[in-house]
């Protein structure tokens, strides 16, 4: 059976997708000192103060579009950037599933560059933090911040599959994704290959499975998405590390 969507950004006019399909919800984090200053040495930069008041302003916005009253399930990449997003942007969802013990903390969504911007940290690093308290980090082995071998960038179609297929295989219908633009752009992406959308601080967006990927899934092996539409973003463009790469070198 197809499934329903991811979302990263909100909006009002998201087309409706079949009940018995899964929908997943992706989300960029806002405004880090990586993408303010266009520095990459930041290790697995937090959010600014202002960063973190963009999250704070997206979880009644979500609620106002009721989004926070339908995700069976919220997925972030742990590096600590989304994980701050996760926790300010969607408490009120987090709340009604039960509690931070109940985020999946998935280490193959985690930025592509090996920037130490998007390096993440260990386990234990990460189990001392007092704002993760609580939070379930058994999913992070010690090669998650390696960057080599299925975590080296130049194998992020492969990682970016794994995670659609993840979403695809969960039994929720509604997951949302807190993650990083350049991956969201390997994941939200096209048997051509990544997505040339450029993601904004805080923004949500809504995909569907493809419908003929029901049963033919292992035909192409892609698990490919289709855009649901852009329900909102609390922040301007902030270039992510490979643009900053291209453009200041």
């Amino acid at each position: 059976m197809p499934k329903p969507s991811t979302t990263s950004a909100w909006t009002t006019q998201v087309r409706p997708f079949p009940q018995t399909e899964p929908v997943t919800t992706q989300i960029i984090y806002p405004q880090t000192p990586t993408n303010k200053s266009k520095k990459t040495k930041v290790p697995d930069a937090p959010l600014t103060p202002h960063g973190r008041q963009q999250a704070r302003s997206l979880s009644p916005q979500l609620s106002r579009l009721n989004l926070q009253s339908q995700p069976d399930l919220v997925v972030s990449s742990p590096l600590t950037r989304t994980l701050q997003t996760t926790l300010l942007a969607w408490e009120p969802a987090i709340h009604r599933l039960g509690g931070v013990a109940k985020i999946i903390c998935l280490p193959q969504a985690q930025e592509v560059n090996d920037f130490p911007c998007d390096t993440g940290r260990s386990r234990s690093e990460l189990e001392a933090e007092p704002e993760f308290k609580g939070l379930d980090f058994s999913p992070l082995t010690p090669e998650w911040v390696g960057k080599k071998g299925f975590w080296a960038p130049q194998n992020v179609a492969e990682r970016a599959r794994w995670v659609r297929k993840w979403l695809w295989e969960r039994p929720e219908e509604t997951i949302v994704v807190v993650a990083h633009g350049d991956v969201l752009r390997w994941i939200t992406g096209s048997p051509h290959g990544a997505s040339g959308y450029a993601w904004r601080n805080g923004e949500v967006r809504v995909f569907g499975f493809e419908s003929e990927a029901g049963g033919e899934v292992g035909k192409e092996g892609g698990f490919w998405l289709d855009e649901g539409g852009v329900v909102g973003a609390v922040g301007g463009y902030g270039v992510t590390s490979t643009e900053m790469d291209l453009i200041w070198g």
